[in-house]
C-alpha cells in the first residue's frame, strides 16, 4: 500500500510538470526565433548601410562577416527554410527582410511567417 501511495504521489507530480517544461520550451524556441530574427534584420540593414544596396542572398552577410553564421530557425530546425523578401528595386539586392517558414503560429496568436 506505502508503494502505491508513493507512486501515486509521484505521478500527480509529473502530471504537473510535463506540461509546464513544454510550454517552456516552446516560449524559449519563441524567443530564440525573435532573437535570430532581430540579429539578421540587424546585420541586412547594416550591409545595406555599407554598400548601399541589399546583400544578394544570406550567405553574402556570412562571407562579409556581418553574421558568424547562417542564421538558424529553432522552430523549423533548419538554417534553410526561411521565407527571403526581396527589395521593391530588383537592382538593390536580393534580401531586404526575412520571415520564419515555420507553419503555425506563436503563443500570441501570430503566424510564425509573419514575424
Amino acid at each position: 500500500i506505502e508503494l502505491l501511495v508513493v507512486m501515486a504521489i509521484l505521478a500527480l507530480l509529473v502530471s504537473i510538470a510535463v506540461p509546464r517544461y513544454f510550454g517552456a520550451l516552446e516560449k524559449s524556441k519563441e524567443t530564440a526565433l525573435r532573437q535570430t530574427l532581430v540579429t539578421t534584420r540587424d546585420a541586412i540593414d547594416k550591409f545595406y548601410g555599407d554598400t548601399g544596396k541589399y546583400p544578394d542572398d544570406l550567405n553574402a552577410l556570412v562571407s562579409n562577416r556581418y553574421l558568424r553564421g547562417l542564421p538558424f530557425d529553432p522552430i523549423t530546425d533548419s538554417d534553410k527554410t526561411w521565407t527571403i523578401v526581396p527589395p521593391a528595386d530588383p537592382d538593390k539586392g536580393g534580401v531586404y527582410d526575412i520571415h520564419s517558414g515555420a507553419e503555425g503560429q506563436g503563443r500570441d496568436g501570430t503566424l510564425f511567417r509573419q514575424w
